[in-house]
């Protein structure tokens, strides 16, 4: 018993011995785990770099400018936290761009700059989307429903310069939709909208007041014409060129049509000269910034709605108001919003938006007239030119050619312009005579005279031929023949007849020789169409008129009070806008 248990039981001093190298060696093992734990750990949390792991997933956000900086301040929010998709760390990413910029990008429809190319977009307006809807089928544009942020369209005018009594309180206060010559003298700026959401709205508001009067289709085209050439006189390229217009550092402060978003924007840079909003009495249009998604990819879709849900966070909210920009149910900053600077506490009511259809109109309409004009006018100066015209003193030939240099307001300063006069026998054995040929309003000729004066002053001097009488047919087809021979493809080529009688010469040509040979001069790729007014008791049938306009795609308009015509021009130069209405039917 002895011998076992001293073979097998150690001295008190040895088994302290042997305890210290075993618990070291433990010892030594625990803190070796716990250096590649840490180890292991390092090299995750340094692979994750900002806190979650795996490969980065960039989430491209194209949002209208205006919405950058706050929306840049969200996505900064959002990459501090963790989103992940699949173990990757999504980051979003924040770009300032054009509107119309990715909406042509889409279509292809017009120019564009830069990458337009995004997983989201968040555009100004649904109408962008429309747009792209209808003319890009193919396209992911997916809604979510989501309206990221609001604000109203306002009419802004220099704090400084406005009247309250002057202030306009309808849309069709805004822009003048009388005849040339006729405006109340207030200029009127939109940015153009063919690139503008603001501008395409101003163009749907003021579509939509004329259609309220209930006035005729020929009343109607012709007040929207005198609308949409006012405009034009005022439009400007882009914002920034609006605002220098608005604070006075073109010419005299305009009125401007704007969001009121983009009115606080101004005010912010332009203290000096800061604007005030006002508000038409029967509502407006709103700017409503969709939240779209551009990809069907699953993690990319997934990543949006991720963003999506931290664009409508309170602090997002905070953050768009502090921007100038209204809530959905049209609070405001007020500090920012301020009623100071004309700001509502509450905001007009929200009026329908333009359809699809709608804004594909708007926007042909405002092209067409945009392209600049190419336009021959004829005038008659056969013997019945000097007959009086009853209650004004004036002959009818003064009478036209007072209205005729009125009408020459219509058209920019690039538009191209000649004038023939026409009677019988004017110029040897030819019924008609050049006065001016066809060329821009703007140039000037050798003495220096701009061709807009010189087109002025030869219609208000043209001399009637007291035994002339009235070759119309011949006229027309010479004038036909000289248009097609100098067709301008970038302009919108006319044949522009005034008229006091019917063909009146015996022996010339015929109306079936007239329409066979104006058959075989047209082109449907280059249009001439001719438009005839025609004035006084001497005209007595229109028809062979009416059949000349049909056959180039022209109109013929006829009253016996020569004092009309200035009414009549805004008529007859409002067809593109009435083609379009015809087409879309």
């Amino acid at each position: 018993m002895g011998r076992h248990r001293g073979k097998h039981t150690e001295e008190p001093a040895e088994r302290g011995r042997r305890r210290g190298r075993g618990g070291a060696i433990a010892a030594l093992a625990a803190a070796s785990a716990i250096v590649i734990v840490i180890a292991a750990a390092g090299v995750y949390m340094f692979g994750k770099g900002d806190g979650c792991g795996g490969s980065d997933l960039t989430l491209d956000i194209a949002v209208s400018p205006e919405l950058g900086p706050a929306l840049g301040d969200v996505a900064d929010d959002f990459n501090a936290e963790e989103h992940t998709v699949d173990g990757d760390c999504v980051r979003a990413s924040v770009r300032e761009i054009d509107s119309a910029n990715v909406a042509f990008g889409i279509t292809g429809a017009g120019a564009t700059m830069g990458e337009t190319e995004s997983d989201v977009w968040i555009p100004d307006s649904s109408m962008w989307t429309r747009i792209v809807q209808g003319q890009a089928g193919d396209a992911v544009v997916t809604e979510t429903g989501t309206s990221v942020a609001r604000t109203p369209l306002v009419v802004a005018e220099r704090a400084d310069l406005s009247e309250a009594d002057d202030a306009p309180t309808t849309w069709m206060d805004v822009v003048p939709t009388d005849a040339p010559g006729e405006e109340d003298g207030r200029t009127v700026r939109v940015v153009d909208p063919a690139r503008s959401s603001s501008g395409l709205g101003t163009l749907h508001l003021l579509h939509g007041a004329l259609e309220g009067t209930g006035s005729d289709a020929d009343t109607f085209n012709a007040s929207m014409t005198a609308a949409l050439q006012a405009l034009h006189r005022g439009a400007s390229a882009d914002e920034e060129a609006a605002f220098l217009a608005l604070s006075g550092g073109e010419s005299a402060s305009p009125v401007m049509v704007m969001s009121e978003q983009a009115v606080w924007r101004y005010n912010s840079v332009h203290g000096d000269a800061p604007a005030r909003a006002g508000y038409p009495d029967e509502g407006t249009y709103y700017l409503d910034y969709p939240y779209i998604v551009r990809s069907e990819d699953s993690a990319i879709t997934r990543s949006a709605e991720m963003f999506r849900t931290a664009v409508r966070s309170e602090s997002a909210a905070d953050r768009l108001l502090a921007e100038g920009f209204r809530g959905p149910e049209g609070e405001r900053d007020p500090s920012v919003l301020t009623e100071e600077a004309g700001f509502l506490p509450e905001p007009r009511d929200e009026l329908s938006s333009p359809s699809e259809s709608s804004i594909e109109d708007l926007i042909r309409s405002w092209n067409q007239l945009k392209m600049d004009s190419r336009v021959l006018t004829i005038v008659d100066i056969s013997g019945s030119m000097l007959a009086e015209v009853p209650g004004t003193g004036l002959s009818r030939m003064q009478v036209a050619g007072a209205a005729s240099a009125e009408g020459l307001q219509m058209f920019s300063d690039s538009s191209e312009l000649g004038l023939w006069e026409f009677s019988t026998n004017v110029n040897g054995d030819l019924h008609h005579q050049e006065i001016a040929p066809v060329r821009e309003l703007q140039a000037t000729d050798g003495s220096g005279n701009e061709h807009r004066d010189v087109l002025a002053s030869a219609l208000q001097n043209l001399e009637p031929l007291p035994q002339g009488d009235t070759a119309l047919y011949e006229t027309y087809l010479a004038a036909y023949q000289e248009m097609s021979r100098t067709y301008r493809p970038d302009r919108t080529n006319v044949i522009l007849m005034l008229t006091d009688g019917d063909d009146d010469n015996p022996g010339g040509m015929e109306l079936d020789e007239l329409l066979s040979q104006l058959d075989s001069l047209s082109s449907p790729s280059r249009p001439i169409p001719i438009i005839t007014i025609a004035f006084g008791p001497d005209v007595r049938n229109l028809e062979p008129l009416q059949e000349i306009a049909a056959a180039t795609g022209g109109a013929a308009y006829m009253t016996e009070d020569p004092t009309e015509i200035g009414d009549i021009f805004l008529q007859a130069f409002s067809l593109r806008i009435a083609d379009t209405e015809d087409d879309r039917d």
